[in-house]
């Protein structure tokens, strides 16, 4: 399980052999969630403050996240991505 960010305690991780449509899985204190990277789509719980967070992380790092699942993909190794600051 690749960790490829990590911030305010919020964890985002990418595995390998995952299914469409592209997603990452997100850790943050006991919560579990994975988000769909194109529409933002939700799937579990999180806090909101979290939550919107991880959405803004995103609209950072979009091209970089579709990277990420093309290397996914094709069995390479994933890129860090930079933290929200």
């Amino acid at each position: 399980m690749p960790e490829i960010s990590r911030f305010y305690g919020i964890v985002i991780y990418m595995f390998y052999n995952e299914h469409n449509p592209p997603h990452f899985h997100i850790s943050y204190q006991g919560f579990k969630a994975t988000m769909e990277i194109k529409s933002g789509k939700l799937n579990g719980k999180l806090p909101n403050r979290a939550t919107k967070m991880v959405r803004e992380w995103v609209n950072l790092h979009l091209d970089e996240l579709l990277e990420n699942w093309s290397l996914m993909e094709q069995r390479h190794q994933l890129k860090k991505i930079e933290p929200l600051d």
